[in-house]
């Protein structure tokens, strides 16, 4: 039985994380992040967002999460576009003297470890409704979500640096192409 359960949560973990894995390939593909410190950052706020949203789920119930699933994906999808134009506007820019923003600092990493994490909050309150423990698949989500986000941070980087500073535009499409994925499974 406990091997049913691991990979149940396994499965889970890896569905929740393949947003943030996609959201790391398209911002490190800019070159904005080429130090291992700004990808370990990174990588690690998707976790713990993932494993702390999973939680924060379990842990409030019912009450908060209809709420927030009234209008998470809006948010989601209106946070990754946000953070998509920028990406495509600096991608598209032809000034010398740019001013590149690190995206695993301030509020972009705010707001990619939230718009990355949201689903975690459902997944956390059907773990509650259905009595299941909650510390070990909030760990297992928070680790493969870093793991596959890191994986993620190096690929990107290295194809932005064969592909050029055009990958940043494709980058920024990926994270918008995101947002409407999101807001259209919800919607449908």
């Amino acid at each position: 039985m406990a091997i049913i359960e691991f990979t149940t949560s396994f499965l889970i973990a890896l569905g929740l994380a393949l947003d943030a894995f996609t959201v790391s390939i398209g911002v490190s593909t800019s070159g904005r992040m080429p130090k291992l410190r700004s990808k370990v950052r990174l990588a690690g706020h998707f976790g713990i967002f993932q494993c702390g949203m999973t939680l924060l789920g379990w842990l409030v119930g019912e009450t908060i999460v209809d709420w927030v699933a009234q209008f998470d994906h809006w948010l989601a999808f209106i946070l990754l576009c946000y953070v998509g134009a920028q990406m495509i506007r600096s991608g598209l820019s032809t000034e010398a003297k740019e001013v590149r923003v690190d995206p695993s600092k301030g509020w972009s990493l705010v707001i990619l470890s939230v718009a990355t994490s949201l689903d975690a909050l459902a997944v956390g309150l059907s773990f509650a409704m259905l009595g299941q423990a909650i510390w070990f698949p909030a760990l297992l989500i928070g680790l493969v979500a870093f793991g596959l986000s890191g994986f993620g941070l190096f690929a990107g980087h290295r194809l932005g640096q064969v592909l050029g500073k055009r990958m940043e535009v494709v980058g920024g499409m990926v994270l918008i192409g995101i947002g409407v994925r999101i807001l259209i499974t919800h919607m449908f």
